[in-house]
């Protein structure tokens, strides 16, 4: 008897995801606008990801080779309680490494060509990761490499 295929293991939860997808499915118009000018590697060669479940919060978009996340807000996010919330939001996202750039809608639809400069800007200048150090070449006290020998050397 064949086994079932092993079915995916998510790490959000159910609602979450089903969430995200929602917000994906009903994007604003100024959604749309920077979706458009940063999918399938447009800007920059960023590989961007749009509404996307980052520990409790869904992100707008998020390119994780920047460590960027953009958010686009609407015009309750300048009611205190909401900007209380986007702090707690942005301060989560900062402890995880990411950089937080926040646009409203009316700079979007009024100053597209400013925002997507300010986006490719923040990719461009994006930290380098640190290079991974390959195995059996520590380094010696004084801070060079060892001379590594063939096993006809050493004998």
């Amino acid at each position: 008897m064949a086994d079932a295929p092993k079915l995916p293991t998510w790490r959000i939860s159910t609602k979450q995801r089903t969430h995200a997808r929602s917000l994906r499915r009903d994007s604003t118009d100024a959604e749309r606008i920077i979706w458009s000018a940063v999918r399938a590697h447009r800007l920059g060669g960023a590989s961007f990801r749009r509404q996307t479940p980052v520990g409790p919060y869904i992100v707008d978009f998020i390119c994780h080779d920047a460590n960027l996340v953009i958010e686009i807000d609407g015009g309750q996010h300048f009611e205190s309680e909401h900007i209380k919330r986007d702090a707690r939001r942005d301060a989560f996202l900062s402890s995880k490494g990411y950089r937080v750039l926040r646009f409203n809608n009316h700079d979007v639809m009024t100053n597209r060509q400013g925002v997507l400069e300010t986006i490719a800007a923040a990719v461009v200048h994006a930290p380098s990761p640190p290079l991974p150090r390959k195995r059996g070449r520590e380094q010696t006290e004084s801070g060079s490499l060892p001379v590594l020998q063939s096993k006809k050397a050493q004998r």
